[in-house]
């Protein structure tokens, strides 16, 4: 398990990949508004934890655990937002903070069920399937591209 600081650094490194097709140091310092110096203590860590290869001065690249990891935090930030935004009705700035203090603190069993009840509340699938955060199949081929990047 990595800290919630190191999560957002592979949440940032997977979106800026999807966004711009190549990461680098700067891309992340930019993005997240730190020093490079604190950028490069991250993918340090990263790349002991087997999520992602860097080359000093190259492109960063998520190694397919690092991926996953990556999509599940997203998925896993979405499915509360969701909950908070359009269950709960906050508004969107308070969802949005909330959303990043709670979806560490919850369970893998909490988020499936959440998910599960999010998906027909509002109506987007029906998920009769036993969905699991963990199982790339699963969310593909269960999720309504609701779920933001």
């Amino acid at each position: 398990m990595i800290s919630k600081s190191l999560e957002e650094y592979l949440k940032t490194i997977y979106v800026i990949k999807k966004q711009e097709g190549k990461v680098r140091v700067t891309d992340i310092a930019n993005s997240m508004n730190c020093t490079k110096p604190s950028v490069n203590k991250a993918i340090n860590n990263l790349k002991k934890n087997g999520l992602l290869n860097y080359e000093t001065y190259g492109s960063i690249e998520l190694t397919e655990q690092g991926e996953n990891l990556a999509k599940k935090i997203l998925e896993t930030y979405d499915i509360v937002y969701l909950f908070l935004k359009d269950i709960l009705k906050l508004e969107e700035k308070s969802a949005e903070e909330e959303a990043k203090k709670l979806k560490s603190a919850m369970t893998d069993e909490t988020i499936n069920k959440l998910a599960k009840y999010i998906h027909n509340e509002l109506e987007f699938s029906k998920l009769t399937c036993d969905y699991d955060i963990n199982k790339e199949r699963c969310r593909s081929c269960k999720r309504v591209n609701v779920w933001r990047v």
